[in-house]
């Protein structure tokens, strides 16, 4: 890692005085690591449950958009070790919807009331014995519903006629607003060149390894819930989640584990099974307790955002941007979760990005879909916003026949311009800009990438450069969403703004320091860097201060912002810990002063004492000074309360409410990172490879450069799969597609490039500590980089996110061509069993059976016969000749249930074909489908071939194809070994497929 130091203000109060000991600044390994790494970690899902503690699974909806008609619970509620099912008339009779940011009627619940808005919604519970009861038992909750018209995609949506998500808004469009600031019209109109843009920023999420985890008592002596859950934060949903229990807050105790597996930001959206499971304890008596399994966090645990922009900037001919207009319009999925829609609105203040922009127009507008819910996620607003005005920037340049790097520079905000107040009003706290572009270019690393480019264009590959320049906020103004409403109504409601940070720090009668602040585990490395805050006041060691951030709303001290998000640790509550430590070290300089007859100005502490400056030989040992606190209090200097413990709190002035004309600094420190980047695009996979990639950061004051890196490294993986890999996609009716990871794609460490990392250190002047958030950056820098890297190499304007192969290859060869109509036997298979918006399935085989055709012929023809031969039938009713009605179990992955099925034999030739067809149905989802069936003897039994083709709809469809059809050739694999098996005769495996056999050849010696 390479660093640089550019000149920057001056270091706050008290960074001055530190020892050169310090630990503070310096790259010291976690303290959290030792328990981790050996397996001692403290998770939600290892907390002990209480005694009698029942276990909950949720019944999800397998369809996008429909109205419940029917709820029968008794035959779950039959099944030994069942306690309770809850539904939604049951939530909706004990709590209220949950508070949205909107004035609009979109009303949820815990679980779905009336109607249903998305697979994989929450619309019954199964409270059990354990959790394979409440799994099974959950197969056997019957529901009717009446299917409706979804909508899926933005545009569509907003469209006239579009389905409506909830029919009360009138519109799927529920909110816009509008913001001029400066003069974009006249801009526009003096412009020499208009460049426009339209940009799709695809819905993903970034997997913590631990998904969901709520434990939840109800305390009926005085109505009060106690909750355990792996929250994040913000803590603003804290009074959502208890004002949707009926309660008031201190009537919901929320308490979060010592330890979380990774977050960012998907765990904000626990809170609503925080609320079911305090229902669900409430109605069974019981605690109860809920884990969330892999699929489930796939389908609806969250995501961010899909964004569509429409982006146009006015430009010189020296390619300056005189102006910006933007058109964004953002897709939440169906409801609008609190603090939804922050995404939208957190980068509202920093829209012109690191661009010295006077003059912006912006249209924000939310719509919702019949998909998941959309909520916060690592980065959020910010990869969105940086997708458009970055690309932009590539085609100014292209546009301009300038080079790209000239464009940047033109228009970054200038060196000595901090504190510098963008157009919409966020506040740049400081910064050197060039200087970072000069850095990450110089030394030869430009130069290193156009060497490469030229060699591989010189030989015929496809090899491109990307640039991208940002703004990454840190410490979000609570107020940022309030930008939302207009000026009139924010006046009605009264004004809302700052972030407050709170902090404790205790040292105990043998002078142990302890310490306890806003924050939730996600594994930061928090611990570590509020022990090297606190060693740094008080000349400790990092073992002699131990850090606790197990959060506990009822004793803990939080506020509306406590939580771990929007990198609010190190210009936040790292600032707490410093006050609340300085305070400790105020009062102990005092004792030791009065007792070493100095003045509290001579008081240093070092290396575990407490001296005079003057003469380091009179001092006393921390602990003792410590100790007269508690064990003395009549030696304590006159009017000094006994005791060691000091809470303080932080809420920056910077962070003022929005103002009149819409203006709002949505964040109290901005930092800067300058991306470039070398693409290679294989011309015949089209498979992107990351050639070379240069990250130039300035976050500040650097409180720890070893976990800075390792935060850097996690958000730059993160942004290289948000470009290259992860997307959650659905079909055109609203079925989720991606609910594997076999489908949904996490880079490994095989995929992820080496990153070349760069500093410099501009510390903030309005932090005590000079630090800014970094987490976040390369999340929203680097999807954009390699797009333009992209563009660059194909030279092509739109470039699609994630870039997939399949993506570029569709790209580049443009619409496949019709081929010319050909005579064709009509299709045995039944394609009326084609649905528009379902996943087909279709295939063909053969198969031989050692018995006669006449036996095989009556055989299937026998309902007992077909009872005993159907994997997994429990039981097989005729309802009319050769029509049969059927209950049935299967699994594909994680996907398995109860389902009924109705199977038909018609087109009957004796002996010679026959049709089956017919169709499933369950809480998993549906499916429908037919198939030929052709009987032939052949010596020593009979040839059956056999083709089909089914469309799978709902849950089911979300696991994606390639284990559908590895599940489809299994079960006719098993239908037709069981029928041999019956015949009392030998059965010959289906034809391998083409996969198979191609290996089989590649094995053979030759």
């Amino acid at each position: 890692m390479r660093s640089a130091q550019a000149e920057a203000p001056s270091r706050p109060p008290r960074a001055k005085d530190r020892q050169s000991s310090s630990p503070l600044g310096q790259p010291i390994p976690r303290k959290e690591d030792e328990a981790l790494l050996r397996g001692r970690g403290r998770y939600a899902d290892d907390v002990p449950a209480p005694a009698g503690t029942l276990h909950a699974y949720v019944v999800r909806s397998p369809i996008p958009h429909g109205l419940i008609r029917r709820i029968d619970v008794s035959r779950a509620l039959a099944l030994p070790g069942v306690h309770a099912v809850l539904t939604g008339e049951d939530v909706a009779r004990l709590s209220d919807p949950f508070l949205v940011a909107l004035k609009q009627p979109i009303p949820q619940w815990t679980l779905a009331v009336e109607r249903v808005r998305f697979v994989g919604e929450p619309v019954a519970l199964v409270l059990a014995e354990d959790r394979y009861i409440a799994e099974d038992a959950s197969e056997l909750v019957d529901i009717a519903y009446e299917p409706l018209p979804a909508i899926v995609d933005p545009e569509e949506a907003v469209a006239e006629g579009a389905p409506l998500v909830h029919p009360d808004c009138k519109s799927n469009e529920v909110s816009r607003r509008d913001f001029t600031y400066g003069d974009p019209d006249k801009a526009f109109a003096e412009a020499d060149k208009v460049v426009k843009l339209r940009v799709d920023y695809p819905r993903n999420s970034f997997m913590p390894m631990e998904c969901f985890v709520v434990v939840a008592q109800f305390r009926p002596s005085d109505g009060s819930f106690d909750v355990l859950a792996n929250f994040q934060g913000p803590f603003s949903a804290h009074p959502v989640m208890a004002r949707a229990l009926r309660v008031s807050g201190a009537k919901l105790r929320l308490r979060t584990p010592a330890d979380s597996g990774g977050s960012f930001g998907i765990k904000l959206s626990v809170f609503p099974f925080v609320v079911l499971m305090g229902l669900a304890a409430r109605i069974s008596g019981r605690p109860v307790k809920w884990v969330e399994d892999r699929y489930e966090h796939l389908l609806a645990a969250s995501s961010g955002p899909n964004r569509v922009t429409h982006i146009e900037a006015a430009v010189k001919n020296d390619g300056r941007i005189t102006a910006l207009r933007m058109d964004q319009m953002e897709d939440y999925g169906a409801f609008l979760r609190a603090p939804m829609p922050g995404p939208l609105y957190r980068m509202h203040g920093a829209t012109t990005g690191a661009y010295d922009v006077p003059n912006l127009y912006v249209v924000n507008r939310v719509v919702l879909t019949n998909k998941a819910p959309a909520a916060l996620i690592r980065g959020f607003g910010g990869p969105q916003l940086y997708l458009g005005l970055e690309r932009l920037v590539q085609r100014i340049a292209l546009a301009l026949d300038m080079d790209v790097l000239d464009v940047i520079r033109k228009n970054l905000v200038p060196s000595g311009a901090f504190p510098y107040r963008a157009a919409a009003g966020a506040l740049y706290d400081s910064g050197d800009y060039p200087l970072c572009v000069d850095i990450a270019t110089g030394e030869g690393r430009l130069e290193d990438l156009k060497r490469r480019r030229d060699a591989a264009r010189a030989k015929g590959r496809h090899y491109g450069i990307g640039f991208a320049a940002v703004v990454e906020p840190s410490m979000s103004n609570m107020g940022y969403l309030s930008t939302m409403i207009p000026a009139s109504a924010r006046e009605r409601a009264g004004p809302k703004n700052g972030a407050v940070s709170l902090a404790t720090v205790n040292v105990d009668p043998l002078g142990t320091v302890s310490v306890t602040a806003d924050l939730t585990v996600q594994g930061q490395g928090h611990e570590t860097v509020i022990s090297q805050i606190v060693c740094d006041q008080l000349g400790l060691k990092m073992d002699d201060v131990v850090v606790n951030l197990e959060m506990d709303t009822v004793k803990d001290q939080w506020s509306i912002a406590a939580g771990t998000y929007s990198c609010r640790f190190s210009p936040g509550t790292a600032v707490a810990v410093h006050h609340a430590a300085g305070a400790i070290r105020d009062k102990l300089a005092r004792i030791a002063a009065n007792q070493l007859n100095v003045l509290p100005e001579d008081i240093e502490f070092v290396d575990g004492m407490i001296r005079s400056k003057t003469n380091p030989d009179n001092g006393l040992a921390f602990a003792r000074v410590a100790g007269t606190a508690h064990w003395s209090p009549v030696m304590l200097p006159d009017g000094m309360a006994p005791g060691l413990r000091e809470t303080a709190t932080w809420a920056p002035p910077e962070l003022e409410p929005p103002s009149g004309d819409d203006r709002i600094n949505t964040s109290l420190a901005y930092g800067f990172v300058f991306d470039m980047c070398g693409v290679e695009i294989d011309p015949d996979t089209w498979e992107v490879r990351v050639d070379r990639y240069v990250s130039m950061h300035d976050a500040g004051r650097l409180l720890n450069p070893l976990i800075a890196e390792g935060q850097i490294r996690g958000a730059f993986v993160q942004g290289l799969a948000t470009a290259l890999y992860e997307e959650f996609r659905y079909d055109d009716k609203g079925g989720f597609l991606t609910g594997t990871l076999a489908d949904y794609l996490i880079p490994t460490v095989t995929e992820v490039p080496e990153i070349e990392l760069l500093h410099i250190e501009s510390p903030s002047p309005f932090t005590a500590l000079g630090a800014k958030g970094l987490a976040e950056g390369n999340c929203m820098s680097t999807p954009v980089c390699i797009a333009n890297a992209v563009a660059d190499a194909l030279g092509i304007e739109h470039v699609p996110l994630p870039v997939t192969p399949m993506r570029l290859h569709a790209l580049m060869a443009g619409p496949e061509k019709t081929p010319p109509r050909q005579a064709k036997a009509t299709s045995t298979a039944a394609t009326a069993a084609k649905r528009e918006g379902a996943r087909e399935l279709t295939g063909s085989g053969a198969v031989t059976i050692g018995a006669p055709v006449a036996q095989v012929w009556r055989a299937l023809l026998d309902p007992e016969n077909l009872k005993a031969t159907i994997p997994g039938c429990h039981a097989l009713d005729v309802v009319g000749e050769n029509d049969y009605r059927a209950e049935v179990s299967l699994g594909v992955g994680p996907v398995k249930g109860r389902f009924r099925a109705e199977v038909r034999l018609s087109d009957l030739d004796p002996e010679r074909s026959g049709r089956l067809s017919g169709g499933i149905t369950g809480p998993l989802g549906d499916a429908s489908g037919a198939g030929m069936l052709r009987l032939e003897p052949i010596e020593g039994g009979t040839r059956i071939s056999y083709d089909y083709e089914v469309a799978v709809g709902g849950r089911a469809a979300a696991i994606g194809g390639r284990l559908l059809d590895g599940a489809a050739d299994l079960v006719i694999r098993q239908f037709f070994e069981r029928f041999a098996s019956r015949l009392g005769a030998s059965s010959g495996a289906p034809s391998a497929s083409w996969w198979n056999r191609l290996t089989s050849a590649l094995r053979k010696p030759q």
